[in-house]
């Protein structure tokens, strides 16, 4: 008997082989007919599971989301104890910035869709989802941070966070062009959150 399909799987497979045709050659190589070669599928399984190429790209979207939040979550696990606010800001930060070959490969393909969202109104809204929740859930933890003393009281949450985010996401290209190595781009950010918490405690 044929081995049922799972159609979760195989949604899944699809939506790993456009972020590496992504990832490795831009988003304007993405095509439904060079998703199924790099799958090594039929053209019409992808039309089956995907009716056109913007459900492809939102499912691209939704699966760096996913796996960036699955860095975040073991970054966490293997801190010892209760995390700090520090901690927390640490552990989302470094995962932003790429540590191996699969998260440079991700990064690549968030800057695809970064890059095609600036001429396309409808991804561009779909693409600022998860960077909108990442900026509110840092927010309200840094608000949490003031409130308990842990921040200086004249600090504002909302523009400390921005501007945390604006440098892991530029020091993520400085990475990704070799600039800078991954440990070099973690030690700005201490040096950053040194000066917002104050120095780690050992």
């Amino acid at each position: 008997m044929p081995r049922p399909v799972d159609h979760d799987e195989r949604r899944h497979l699809l939506t790993e082989a456009l972020l590496r045709i992504a990832g490795t050659r831009g988003l304007q190589a993405v095509s439904m007919r060079e998703i199924a070669a790099e799958a090594e599928v039929s053209l019409r399984v992808v039309q089956y599971y995907f009716t056109n190429k913007q459900a492809l790209l939102e499912s691209g979207l939704n699966e760096l989301g996913v796996r960036m939040d699955r860095r975040v979550r073991q970054r966490v696990a293997t801190a010892a104890g209760k995390l700090t606010p520090r901690g927390v800001f640490a552990a989302v930060l470094g995962v932003i910035v790429p540590s191996d070959e699969q998260s440079r490969l991700d990064s690549m393909a968030w800057t695809a869709y970064y890059t095609a969202a600036l001429t396309d109104p409808a991804l561009a809204e779909v693409g600022l989802t998860l960077p909108n929740a990442l900026e509110d859930f840092l927010t309200a933890r840094l608000t949490a941070a003031q409130e308990a003393g842990d921040i200086a009281p004249d600090c504002d949450p909302r523009i400390e966070v921005a501007g945390l985010l604006a440098l892991a996401n530029g020091l993520t290209s400085s990475v990704l062009s070799r600039q800078r190595t991954h440990e070099a781009a973690i030690e700005i950010i201490e040096y950053r959150l040194d000066r917002l918490f104050g120095p780690a405690v050992s």
